[in-house]
């Protein structure tokens, strides 16, 4: 991961500028610049992973405009024999060098062109105008809110700006690029034009291509890479393509409580049979109380499945960069909002699956997305999703809704039929059902934050709650707990988050007061 932050204006001090700036360089501790560019400031923390030498510092210029961005571009080698051939020249082996000849061939349409994870602002030295864009899942991070003076202000984190904007700090819409003073959607990617009604074989036989093509395109680093491990169907599909891609032992993680954690023993499983370089790492209570308010100001947000996920994520990848020197890890994200998940069982029909489907993946830069990204980044590595690569995702979307549902009898079932042949896993293991991933490492875990809550406040406690009743109140004390620490970093800052992540309550069945899958009706097996 790198940071990006960009300051269209000098309404604020130089120093205080600075200091914001430096609030994220563990997202790129490699190399740091910070200076006055274009009409502001403009600064880049550098984490190398493409082109480790010195000449892929960012920002990259051409004459008179310049481009920060923290992304990785698939395919840019390509990309850049097409534009030397054309007369550009290139000083790195930087992926992101690409980006100031693109946008001098197209424009703004450039971004519609990229298969990448992406937030990026370019000055255009000529028009004397900044331009920002951001990938269309939300992958990588990207934020803004206005200055004093009223210009725009760009960062990746939210802590970069807390500091030094007036008013709300929001995200960065995915999908968009900002140019002109407005927004403009280049890309909606849970938007289906056209549904595919391919026959079940063939769905399934696309599925496998598409995903084992993104995850080849995730495995070019010049860095070493990792693989997060929790024993369940993404992340060990992930484990599985990659390892038989490579024809090397991959170097596979798994986190867990000591006394409870399900997970460890089905990642054990699945490392054995792929045969992988397997590390366990083991939390304790009184690790994930001691690291709680970090990884709150970390996360910014407030959400309780995104906290509760985030302890062991951030414990395993401290433990990571601390004893090995991966510096990319692949993790199985974004697959739930594609295939469905426990709750998604009781859509009541085809077109509430889609929608509820749509709804997840438009907002998962604020869920899921957001904790892999921050619990990788602080602790200096990069996250990369293979099941968001973009042409895997359009095409799960348009798939015909009512072959996503749950109509035989196991979840998923599109994905594990997909990968039935050609012995990436065990049949027992390819059909097992999974469970949340803040239960599997370790029931107990949930049990312990609730109880600290319980602990911490007493009768009074919905009193406390209304002080936030500006945006998503919290409704229980765990929530509560969250939320207060939120504020501490982020005063009135809430509605970066649009709300708790919950079942869709107006379903029957999923009315329910806990975001996690244990409190459904369908639970059953999960997670044994």
């Amino acid at each position: 991961m790198c940071a990006i932050f960009v300051l269209t204006g000098k309404s604020v001090p130089l120093a205080d500028a600075e200091a914001a700036f430096y609030e994220t360089v563990s997202r790129g501790p490699d190399m740091s610049f910070f200076g006055e560019m274009g009409q502001g400031y403009a600064g880049f923390h550098r984490l190398a992973i493409m082109g480790l030498n010195a000449k892929g510092m960012q920002p990259f210029r051409r004459g008179k405009s310049f481009a920060l961005c923290n992304g990785e571009l698939y395919g840019f080698r390509k990309e850049r024999e097409r534009l030397e051939e054309m007369g550009f020249a290139f000083v790195s082996d930087s992926d992101c060098e690409i980006l100031l000849p693109l946008y001098e061939l197209y424009g703004t349409e450039m971004f519609g062109r990229l298969d990448a994870e992406f937030a990026c602002v370019l000055y255009d030295g000529d028009k004397k105008s900044y331009i920002a864009a951001r990938d269309p899942i939300g992958i990588r991070p990207l934020y803004y809110g206005y200055l004093p003076g009223g210009e725009i202000a760009f960062a990746s984190e939210p802590k970069n700006l807390v500091s030094v904007v007036k008013g709300k700090i929001m995200p960065f819409p995915p999908g968009h690029y900002y140019a002109d003073g407005k927004f403009v959607c280049y890309c909606d990617i849970a938007k289906v034009s056209r549904v595919v009604s391919d026959d079940l074989d063939t769905v399934c036989a696309n599925i496998r291509a598409k995903l084992i093509a993104g995850v080849k395109k995730r495995l070019d680093a010049d860095a070493p890479v990792g693989f997060l491990l929790s024993g369940g169907l993404d992340s060990s599909l992930v484990c599985s393509i990659a390892q038989k891609l490579l024809k090397k032992p991959i170097r596979t993680f798994a986190v867990g409580m000591k006394k409870d954690a399900i997970d460890l023993k089905y990642a054990k499983q699945v490392a054995d049979y792929i045969g992988s370089d397997h590390t366990e790492i083991y939390m304790t209570r009184e690790e994930v109380l001691r690291y709680l308010e970090f990884v709150i100001k970390s996360l910014a947000t407030f959400d309780i499945t995104t906290i509760r996920a985030s302890m062991g994520m951030y414990l395993i990848c401290k433990k990571i960069h601390t004893m090995t020197n991966v510096r990319v890890l692949l993790t199985g994200e974004i697959s739930d909002e594609l295939f469905g998940y426990k709750y998604t069982d009781f859509a009541p029909s085809p077109e509430a699956f889609q929608e509820e489907s749509q709804k997840r993946v438009r907002e998962l830069h604020m869920y899921d997305v957001l904790r892999a990204d921050r619990c990788i980044s602080v602790n200096s590595m990069e996250a990369r999703v293979p099941f968001g690569d973009l042409d895997f995702v359009k095409y799960v979307m348009a798939v015909d809704p009512a072959k996503k549902m749950n109509v035989y009898g196991k979840g998923k079932y599109l994905l594990r039929r997909a990968f039935e042949e050609g012995d990436y896993l065990p049949h027992d293991l390819l059909y097992r059902e999974k469970a949340a991933f803040s239960d599997a490492v370790g029931h107990s875990m949930v049990d312990d934050l609730k109880a600290y809550a319980e602990e911490k406040y007493g009768d009074d406690w919905q009193d406390l709650a209304g002080r936030y009743a500006y945006h998503a109140r919290p409704f229980t004390k765990e929530s509560l707990l969250y939320r207060e620490i939120f504020e501490k970093y982020y005063p009135g800052q809430a509605q970066m988050i649009a709300d708790f992540w919950m079942p869709n309550r107006a379903w029957k069945g999923c009315d329910v007061s806990d975001p996690s899958a244990r409190v459904l009706s369908n639970y059953g097996d999960s997670g044994k």
